[in-house]
């Protein structure tokens, strides 16, 4: 039976993929990778998963998979991506039958993660095939962490909530009180801090991007400029509004 399997490699520190995923990247046949498309003068440049994969499987066993990336909404581009990207994968398990393949996605497979419409659409091209899933740590789980902030505790509740969603839906999460995480919103910073500023929460709320790499930028959102841009994987912890030790049981 031929095994595809999902790997977590978390937000980008190679020390914080788990001895699981390690395991698995160090023995299988080979390791996909996604990587954006991107023009012929341009070649794809090294993905956060593939730079990470490297640290746990030889280059020689890594195959990049391109995907519209870059694309944020639902276009018939980004389903062309899909289908392709499935067909090579399907096409080694043609050549490799009873293979296991790895594919590396940053974070965890089961969070926003390419790997699932890879998955859905391979156990079409695929007669027989074993889909496993290794989860992996997210990067609000990293950037909590990192922070020192406590997402939440007793009673409260996290919404997890990205921005490409549309910032009037962050607005209404926020309002609830609880602690919100929002992911994909560095081309939305502006708006996103207005909404911060706008419902009150911008106090200990915290900002994260580049977890775990060289360029690592941790910092409060409010000292971020109002009028600035981010990375697209920046990620953004609301704490809940507390009073005191405690306060989550009440």
């Amino acid at each position: 039976m031929s095994t595809l399997v999902g790997v977590g490699m978390g937000p980008g520190d190679p020390d914080l993929v788990t001895v699981k995923a390690a395991n698995l990247l160090a023995k299988a046949d080979v390791v996909f990778v996604p990587v954006g498309d991107s023009d012929n003068s341009h070649p794809p440049e090294t993905g956060r998963a593939e730079q990470t994969a490297l640290f746990y499987a030889e280059a020689w066993r890594i195959e990049r998979v391109v995907f519209a990336l870059h694309d944020r909404e639902h276009t018939a581009r980004r389903e062309r991506a899909w289908d392709d990207a499935a067909a090579q994968v399907a096409a080694w398990f043609a050549e490799h039958p009873g293979g296991t393949a790895a594919f590396a996605t940053i974070g965890d497979p089961c969070v926003y993660s390419t790997f699932t419409y890879l998955a859905a659409t391979v156990r079409e091209q695929v007669g027989e095939l074993t889909v496993e899933l290794i989860p992996g740590i997210t990067a609000m789980q990293d950037l909590a962490a990192r922070s020192g902030t406590s997402l939440v505790e007793g009673r409260e509740t996290l919404s997890l909530f990205p921005m490409t969603a549309g910032p009037e839906r962050f607005r209404e999460a926020l309002g609830r009180g609880d602690a919100v995480v929002a992911y994909k919103f560095g081309r939305m910073l502006p708006e996103t801090l207005a909404a911060l500023r706008d419902t009150g929460r911008m106090a200990g709320a915290v900002y994260g991007a580049a977890l775990g790499l060289p360029d690592e930028d941790i910092r409060r959102a409010a000292d971020l400029d109002p009028m600035g841009r981010g990375p697209y994987l920046s990620t953004l912890i609301v704490p809940p509004r507390r009073e005191g030790r405690g306060h989550g049981l009440r």
